[in-house]
């Protein structure tokens, strides 16, 4: 299955998304990254496989470009103000499932969106920390995003317990606390001491 979902909307940034898809292959493989115009085969539940991938991939990256926020239907309602917007439920499952969540701003004066204008669901999008690939240097964003990835995908290769769809070991019931009792001229109050014991002061 591939480790890397890239989210992104069709009319937006088309030229700086291919690129990066491209870039992303040539440096991890196609087959560790997924884009639905070219992953998903004919006569496949598109519904179904969206979901799974997004739920189980390792990385999302969310490719946000200057038409990304107010893009639009018909009708002139906002795509992510729609509960069956596709960008907006491949969000929302991935951080759902735990899964790393990154904002990738194609060009040079794309901004993140702030937390106002996103969906309850997907507003923790607004606070994660971005990778920008400029338009004005492309190849080195390119390089810049690549390593970024592999450098991402190896820390959770290293820490198997994070990855996503793993449950962590359960936490070690902690020692119970001791308390110890000292009194003190004019009196005091309790405070919590190194290795949780608590000493009362009376």
């Amino acid at each position: 299955m591939p480790c890397i979902f890239l989210s992104y909307r069709k009319p937006d940034s088309r030229w700086m998304r291919n690129r990066v898809y491209h870039a992303l292959s040539d440096r991890l493989g196609a087959d560790e990254i997924f884009k639905s115009g070219q992953s998903i085969p004919p006569g496949a539940d598109f519904a179904e496989i969206l979901r799974r991938q997004a739920a189980e991939c390792e990385l999302m990256c969310v490719l946000i470009g200057p038409g990304w926020l107010d893009a639009r239907d018909e009708d002139g309602v906002r795509l992510l103000d729609r509960a069956h917007d596709w960008v907006r439920l491949e969000i929302a499952t991935a951080l759902r499932a735990g899964n790393r969540v990154v904002p990738v701003l194609l060009g040079d004066a794309t901004m993140l969106p702030d937390t106002t204008a996103l969906p309850a669901e997907i507003a923790e999008l607004a606070r994660l920390q971005f990778i920008r690939v400029p338009e004005t240097h492309l190849p080195d964003g390119l390089a810049h995003l690549g390593n970024a990835v592999t450098a991402l995908l190896s820390d959770a290769d290293a820490n198997p317990a994070a990855e996503p769809g793993r449950s962590a070991a359960p936490a070690a019931d902690p020692e119970p606390s001791t308390t110890m009792t000292a009194h003190v001229s004019g009196g005091g109050s309790a405070y919590q001491a190194a290795r949780d014991q608590t000493i009362r002061l009376a």
